[in-house]
């Protein structure tokens, strides 16, 4: 089913609300106010996708009467999302559908029944391969490298900036660290903002806590972001730094210290996986990363490929190298 199918199915202007409604009562406002910040401009994304495949365009998640939804209409839905999506993309957005349906119930503005029919779509089956990739261990040393010779302010705080992406945080959490949330004595970092909006503590190794503690001497110790920004002469901007700031402060140290394009999350990858690598048990390690379950964790484990490589090299295959090659 294609996506001008799908709309053709049904008249996009009876899925459309007719008038106005408080944001206390729409189901999709009252949704994604109850996420996080990164995660309510994912999830929202995903449910425009959705309203827009309904209706040929015409509606967002904002003016879509998602309380009219029925399971033709989800049915249809999940169709084209397994067609045009990854796995794990199709499943994130059906999260989306089935978590603004039941607001639409709790709201009372579905039954039980027409709630419980819209919302028994299954999941999207397959498992796809995590985006992005791991540092190797040279590529780390190289961006240290990088900040250690440069003693400007931007060199100190992009060195903290690595110290705090190293141990596993999500760009989004390092946005919302304060001041506060540093406690060198313990090595400790308090993640207050983060998924699912749970706090969380992770530690800072010995270098990774003289490393913030640099940054510090400059920043100062007035209550506040732990980062923040900086303008073309390397003077401070008295805001939190934001996460395109984050992105950007690594392509620019990426890019000084000969690193292959990389981003903030591909060292979440590798610290997850570096962890898994050295024993650490799978339920601390989602503890650290901040995971709700360890099946989320386990897809970092990169423990199976090495298997998976020494098994293949078992196999005897009778090809040499020819000879008198021209």
């Amino acid at each position: 089913m294609n996506t001008r199918a799908i709309a053709d199915n049904f008249n996009p202007e009876s899925l459309a609300l007719t008038e106005p409604v408080p944001l206390t009562m729409h189901p999709a406002e009252v949704y994604l106010h109850s996420l996080g910040e990164g995660s309510r401009r994912t999830m929202r994304e995903a449910l425009n996708v959705i309203a827009q495949l309904l209706t040929s365009g015409t509606c967002d998640a904002s003016t879509l009467d998602w309380s009219k939804l029925r399971y033709q209409h989800t049915a249809a839905v999940r169709s084209v999302l397994m067609e045009k999506y990854s796995p794990a993309m199709a499943n994130k957005m059906l999260c989306a559908l089935r978590r603004t349906l039941k607001e639409a119930w709790r709201l009372g503005l579905m039954s039980t029944d027409e709630y419980g029919r819209a919302a028994d779509i299954e999941s999207v089956r397959g498992q796809s391969l995590l985006k992005g990739r791991e540092l190797d261990p040279e590529e780390i040393v190289a961006l240290w490298s990088d900040c250690i010779q440069d003693d400007s302010t931007l060199g100190r705080r992009d060195a903290a900036l690595l110290a705090v992406l190293t141990v596993g945080l999500r760009r989004s959490e390092v946005t919302y660290l304060d001041l506060s949330d540093f406690k060198p004595r313990t090595r400790s970092l308090t993640i207050r903002e983060a998924k699912g909006r749970k706090e969380r503590i992770v530690y800072l190794p010995e270098a990774g806590v003289q490393a913030v503690t640099d940054w510090l001497l400059i920043r100062g110790k007035e209550p506040g972001p732990l980062f923040y920004p900086l303008n073309k002469a390397n003077k401070i901007i008295s805001r939190r730094m934001s996460e395109q700031g984050v992105l950007r402060a690594l392509q620019r140290r990426g890019e000084k210290a000969d690193v292959d394009a990389f981003t903030p999350h591909d060292f979440r990858r590798t610290f997850i996986g570096n962890l898994l690598d050295a024993g650490a048990d799978i339920v601390t390690v989602a503890k650290l990363a901040g995971h709700a379950s360890p099946n989320t964790t386990s897809k970092y484990d990169r423990r199976g490929e090495v298997a998976k490589k020494r098994a293949i090299d078992l196999l005897n295959l009778p090809y040499s190298r020819r000879k008198n090659l021209t």
